[in-house]
């Protein structure tokens, strides 16, 4: 705090009307060395190019920094050696370790203790560079900042860097069960994503075309093409590495058609019989059973704090008279329920004992919003967030109803955030000029924001990519595909603001840091 709050003094003494006159001609004293002060040598230092755009930049007079031969990445304490380490090869620099001395061309990468979550200081004075954080994961967003201010223009300008997310959960998810990507295709997104300061990476890896990770609890049900558990402990590494939590999603009670293919037997059917497609019946206790399981088997598998439950699109509930169509669902909820009871309320029930189950292996939940409806009882527990990603759905609601009920949501909005490959329906490929220039945070639903008030309860967002076609792209049409949508949501999560650069401008510096 003391470096930082000299260097700020020190640059608006550098950037005074009289420093200013005198670098413009005006009468100066002689120089008393045959060095001229960084003062009278360079103009006021302009913020760094970087996706996001820093939120405060302090100016001042100096050459900057960039690393060169003999410079070292020094840090304050051994917990930051993952940070040290990777800014140091991607900058070809030679990482010192722990050190108390200081040199000239130094990069140190320093804790501060205190309060600011993910907030860090980048000051660059004297030749050297430092950044500091109240914790580790500002460090290396810190270390993301400089990375790209060398990439995009040589060097590091000087003055100080202060900064901070505007929304604590920024995130891309992956439908990885409908379209198989290679263990190396995810990881080169974590590095993606990390570089443009995202914290969470989603992974719907069950569906009703294909279940994708290893299972040693039901090995039955796994698909041929599916990733070890030995390749997803390398992406959980990666990705912690670079503070980045891996969110996974087992969606249910729909979206189980992998499941069920195995388990024929746990198949809703309506009243004649007819099997309804990726349904389970969760009148069955052995339904209960496997998804618990599986919860339990990949909690020791994902060790971050965050479980995505889905329970969108049960197609129980898209029938004009649940209790007709699905007596045995009619019966189970009031038996469980009381009298009047209604699928509605079953299925929120069933929303809930598995929000237990993730809570029981300390987990946050969270469910796609057409989860939660507006007469169940029980209602869906107030733990679990709503990730809102439509308004189609039979009886949808708008994210203000959520909000004002006093829900966290997390904005996944399908008008913008919604990459579906071979764009069915109404979907179309978003681009990342429309979310640059229409989308915040608080836009949940459609195009239109929510009100001001709810912001804090607007935890932030996440760009997905789902693979309801999934020969419509390779993975590399895919990545090429969501690179600039991902750099314009990383924006925007970051600071919700209206950008400074023109879109033309910011494309052209994603171009620059590719």
């Amino acid at each position: 705090m003391a470096l930082g709050a000299g260097l700020a003094v020190w640059g608006c003494d550098a950037g005074s009307p009289g420093s200013a006159d005198r670098s413009s001609g005006g009468v100066a004293a002689a120089p008393t060395s045959p060095s001229p002060s960084p003062s009278r040598s360079y103009p006021l230092s302009e913020e760094p190019d970087t996706i996001p755009a820093v939120r405060e930049h302090t100016p001042a007079r100096g050459p900057g920094w960039k690393p060169a031969d003999g410079h070292r990445v020094v840090i304050s304490d051994a917990a930051l050696a993952d940070e040290g380490r990777l800014i140091a090869s991607e900058l070809g620099m030679t990482y010192a370790g722990q050190k108390d001395d200081r040199k000239a061309g130094d990069l140190r990468l320093e804790t501060t203790g205190g309060q600011g979550g993910e907030s860090y200081t980048l000051t660059v004075r004297d030749g050297r560079a430092t950044v500091g954080a109240p914790g580790e994961s500002g460090v290396f967003y810190g270390t993301r900042t400089l990375k790209q201010a060398v990439t995009a223009g040589g060097a590091a300008p000087e003055g100080v860097v202060r900064d901070e997310p505007a929304k604590e959960r920024r995130g891309l998810m992956l439908d990885i069960a409908r379209k198989h990507y290679s263990a190396d295709w995810i990881k080169d997104r974590i590095r993606e994503i990390g570089d443009l300061k995202y914290n969470e990476l989603g992974l719907h890896f069950s569906d009703d075309q294909g279940f994708r990770i290893e299972s040693s609890s039901h090995p039955e049900i796994v698909s041929a093409d599916h990733l070890t558990k030995a390749q997803v402990k390398e992406i959980v590494a990666l990705a912690a590495e670079r503070h980045i939590t891996v969110v996974p999603e087992i969606d249910s009670p729909g979206h189980l058609g992998a499941v069920i293919a195995a388990h024929p037997d746990l198949q809703l059917r309506n009243a004649q019989g007819t099997a309804t497609k990726g349904a389970i019946d969760i009148s069955e206790p052995g339904a209960a059973k496997i998804v618990d399981d599986l919860i339990d088997e990949y909690s020791d598998v994902f060790p971050g704090n965050q479980w995505h439950l889905g329970g969108d699109e049960y197609q129980a509930l898209t029938v004009s008279d649940p209790e007709t169509s699905y007596p045995q669902l009619a019966a189970a909820a009031r038996e469980k329920y009381g009298a009047g009871a209604t699928v509605e309320d079953l299925t929120a029930g069933w929303l809930n004992d598995r929000a237990a189950t993730v809570q029981k292996n300390d987990r946050t939940p969270r469910a796609w919003n057409d989860g939660f409806f507006k007469d169940s009882d029980p209602a869906a527990a107030e733990s679990i967030k709503v990730a809102y990603w439509t308004g189609k759905e039979i009886g949808a609601r708008q994210p203000a109803e959520y909000l004002a009920e006093g829900r966290d949501v997390i904005n996944y909005n399908d008008e913008f955030l919604y990459y579906v490959l071979g764009q069915p329906q109404t979907f179309v490929y978003p681009t990342g000029e429309r979310i640059y220039e229409q989308w915040t945070p608080r836009v949940i639903r459609g195009t239109s924001p929510v009100d001001a008030k709810y912001d804090d309860q607007i935890l932030g967002g996440s760009f997905a990519v789902w693979g309801d076609y999934p020969g419509a792209q390779t993975q590399d049409q895919v990545a090429d595909g969501i690179r600039l949508p991902l750099a314009a949501t990383a924006q925007k999560l970051w600071d919700p603001g209206d950008p400074e650069p023109t879109w033309p401008q910011f494309r052209a510096l994603a171009d620059r840091l590719d």
